[in-house]
């Protein structure tokens, strides 16, 4: 992570703080869960991400996977070709739709 990008993500939590959208939450006080398997991830990354769920202000491109593993799930348990064409429309529509929301928050950080 860039450290353009922290400052950024330290200003965000600094501005959610301040407006008081920090308090409150669930789990505060009490020390982080033991997340070992997310030892790549970048620790300020995931923390910011996991403050900014618990405001309600997580990107839309996180909404739209979650959505899209969904219709994957639904295209594996279709029946019929009309149910499977209409799955993988839908899971077209909704990679296009993650893909582009990827990629315009990639560039804004850059």
């Amino acid at each position: 992570m860039t450290r353009a990008f922290r400052t950024l993500v330290e200003r965000q939590i600094g501005k959610a703080a301040a407006q008081g959208q920090l308090s409150g939450l669930a789990g505060e006080g009490r020390p982080l869960p033991d997340r070992a398997g997310e030892a790549r991830v970048d620790p300020a990354l995931a923390a910011g991400h996991r403050i900014m769920a618990e405001a309600g202000a997580l990107p839309e491109e996180f909404r739209i996977k979650a959505e899209l593993e969904a219709a994957r799930r639904a295209w594996q348990q279709a029946e019929g070709a009309a149910a499977k064409k209409a799955a993988m429309a839908r899971i077209a529509d909704l990679q296009m739709r993650y893909d582009m929301a990827r990629d315009a928050r990639r560039a804004f950080f850059r």
